[in-house]
């Protein structure tokens, strides 16, 4: 009998969506279908995010933001997730609803400033970099 765990690679084996759905798979008994409640995805996404799936990261993100539209951690990580798959329109209309909500988000100003850069934007850029260098202490000399 050979050992069928060790001769599965690890560095192409399970995708982190499946293996966060897997955690779960009997949870509620043989046979009964798992609800993922918006935690799990959150975690779900998270796992697909750091394993560079930034749009799979992203639709899952969406649907999280959408059942929890107050909460920051989500509706940031949906932004850096559309910054990554280069759908800067999504992020920057993300961004936007940050700083709105939350005028101290300081990594809101910096990821935003960096959006409108990549979209050729310059001009629109600067403030927001400028703001978000402040917050991190950096400040312009006034020479």
């Amino acid at each position: 009998m050979t050992d069928n765990v060790n001769a599965y690679p690890a560095t192409d084996g399970v995708a982190p969506d499946r293996w966060a759905s897997a955690l779960h798979l009997f949870d509620n008994g043989v046979g009964v279908p798992h609800e993922e409640t918006t935690v799990e995805r959150w975690e779900r996404a998270g796992l697909l995010f750091e394993a560079r799936d930034y749009s799979a990261a992203a639709k899952l993100l969406a649907v999280v933001v959408e059942e929890a539209p107050e909460q920051t951690g989500p509706r940031l990580l949906l932004a850096r997730a559309y910054y990554h798959s280069a759908q800067l329109k999504r992020a920057e209309e993300q961004l936007r609803v940050i700083v709105e909500r939350d005028p101290v988000e300081h990594y809101a100003h910096l990821m935003l400033g960096r959006t409108l850069q990549r979209q050729g934007r310059q001009d629109e850029a600067e403030p927001w970099l400028r703001m978000a260098g402040a917050f991190a202490g950096e400040f312009p000399d006034d020479e």
